[in-house]
């Protein structure tokens, strides 16, 4: 069984990180981006990276237009880097520019596939279900 993220996080493990999408200003204003900072730690100015308990993939730029899909992948590639990296945290991937972003998840979920064979990162199950890692 793959590694799925829950559907609602409240709270985190030590080892736990969100992961959530954000804007290169590093707004953090609404959506998950804004749960991140009220909860987890974001930090207002950093678009991407680790920060507190949460982890920024940026999905729009400074002036929150969306990202063209191939700057949002190699944001997720970064991430992917710095994941395999960190073996002793566990990644929590929410629906990354699914939401304020508007692509879909057939869009942004092949952008993880490398996920899966990473045993620190789970992703929401529509994630999954769209790489061909879970049945529908």
């Amino acid at each position: 069984m793959k590694n799925v993220t829950p559907q609602k996080i409240e709270s985190l493990k030590d080892n736990e990180i969100f992961v959530f999408g954000s804007n290169e200003a590093g707004i953090h204003g609404k959506g998950a981006a804004l749960y991140a900072y009220q909860k987890f730690g974001a930090v207002r100015g950093q678009e991407f990276g680790l920060q507190g308990k949460s982890f920024a993939i940026p999905t729009k730029d400074k002036k929150l237009n969306t990202l063209t899909i191939d700057k949002v992948k190699e944001y997720v590639d970064a991430f992917i880097f710095c994941a395999k990296g960190m073996k002793n945290h566990v990644f929590l991937v929410t629906k990354v520019g699914c939401g304020l972003a508007g692509f879909s998840v057939k869009e942004i979920a092949p952008l993880f596939k490398e996920c899966k064979d990473l045993s620190n990162v789970y992703l929401p199950s529509c994630f999954w279900y769209e790489i061909g890692q879970l049945d529908g």
